[in-house]
């Protein structure tokens, strides 16, 4: 029986997705859980894996389309199967945007434009939010979605023209040279990061901790981790490792904001901050408190290279609870992260440094490492928040106890 393939929804609030490429091409033999597709989404290009065994057949969108989630793009049959009937007609929804449209500007509006009123328009929640955020006019706006729906690719093409300016005539180059001055996962980051700034109630706190300790174990343990999993143990991977498991203890900690209530989440998922061409991306660690050390270590390692070629999957992006960022390695001393909600926290690391601090009374010289939490107020509070430093604290002058490996 002939199985749909349709345009997934790997994150929320997607509304489309790209196809950067087909990995099977039409009449190929597929199996399932074999990578069928890649996509482009709002963090990275993921690969989409076939959900059954079969023939790849009445392929409907092509590499570079934009299309909606849940639009049928082909069909896995079984072999000398057909596709359904339907599935033979162009996809009126699958379309390839090079520059949205936007209606000229005039005291007459056009027919198009009369019909896209704020009252009457086809328009997306989140088109129509980011058109409050960037002050731009939607009843001026012809859209490319579905039976001529505003889009937030709309929205965002019409705030990059020049303000007080129509669109420029077919061939014209200006808007498309604005709308190309970010990538789509830049462009994307940047309303998220904007976002979160403003509609999340930050609030930080500093703690300098003695990462002696942290250091000895990393050396202690770093030869039987590459033994075991061939791949190099990381500050990152420990302090991963120790957060996980000091968050089992602080559960609003781990929490989320679901817009009017708190959501404890049962699984500790930590999501580390990568960087990648035109951005960054919370790859997931799941069940880390339960981990062992040599897994994470795999995993982290896995997450990097597979971020660094734009290769991660859906599920690699999915139900991160905590985010750890870490930018020791670029020699950054301290930093404020800004939270990935609906996540509640996010704890930012500094590099490990020789200081001059107080040692039994006396002036001596520490491994000292500055980490700073941010928090969502509507979540936690100062007093929680401290809470959890003074245990993650605790458990990096003591890594071993809490590893089980002292």
């Amino acid at each position: 029986m002939a199985e749909s393939v349709v345009m997934p929804a790997l994150e929320m609030a997607q509304e489309t997705g790209k196809i950067v490429s087909w990995l099977k091409k039409e009449g190929d033999a597929i199996r399932k859980g074999e990578p069928l597709l890649e996509i482009e989404t709002d963090k990275a290009v993921v690969e989409v894996e076939a959900t059954a065994d079969g023939v790849l057949g009445g392929v409907k969108s092509q590499e570079g389309d934009v299309v909606p989630v849940g639009v049928t793009i082909a069909w896995i049959l079984a072999p000398g199967e057909q596709p359904p009937a339907e599935s033979t007609a162009a996809a009126p929804s699958a379309r390839k945007i090079e520059k949205p449209q936007v209606a000229a500007r005039s005291s007459t509006p056009s027919a198009e434009a009369a019909a896209g009123t704020e009252g009457s328009a086809r328009i997306s929640p989140k088109a129509r939010r980011l058109a409050r955020e960037h002050g731009v006019d939607i009843s001026r706006i012809r859209g490319t979605g579905p039976d001529g729906a505003i889009t937030s690719e709309d929205v965002l093409a019409a705030a990059a023209a020049p303000a007080g300016s129509a669109a420029a005539p077919a061939g014209s180059a200006a808007p498309a040279q604005a709308a190309a001055a970010l990538s789509t996962v830049a462009r994307l980051m940047a309303e998220r990061t904007t976002q979160s700034w403003t509609q999340v109630p930050h609030f930080f706190l500093v703690r300098e901790l003695d990462a002696g300790a942290l250091v000895q174990a990393r050396e202690r343990l770093a030869p039987g981790v590459e033994r075991e999993r061939g791949v190099k143990l990381t500050h990152t991977d420990l302090l991963v490792a120790l957060t996980a498991r000091v968050l089992k203890k602080h559960p609003k900690l781990n929490a989320s904001w679901t817009g009017s209530a708190v959501q404890l989440n049962p699984q500790v998922n930590m999501s580390v901050a990568m960087a990648v061409p035109d951005g960054v991306v919370g790859a997931v660690i799941p069940n880390a408190d339960a981990a062992p050390l040599a897994d994470i270590a795999l995993q982290r390692r896995d997450l990097t290279e597979r971020a660094r070629n734009g290769r991660l999957r859906p599920a690699d992006l999915l139900a991160g609870t905590f985010t750890v960022t870490n930018l020791g390695m670029y020699n950054v001393d301290a930093f404020s992260a800004i939270i990935a909600p609906p996540q509640a926290a996010s704890l930012a690391v500094g590099r490990i440094a020789d200081r001059v601090v107080p040692v039994n009374g006396q002036p001596g010289v520490r491994p000292m490492m500055t980490v700073t939490l941010s928090g969502d107020h509507r979540v936690i509070d100062g007093a929680q928040g401290a809470a959890f430093l003074e245990d993650l604290a605790a458990a990096i002058r003591a890594p071993g106890e809490l590893l089980g490996q002292g």
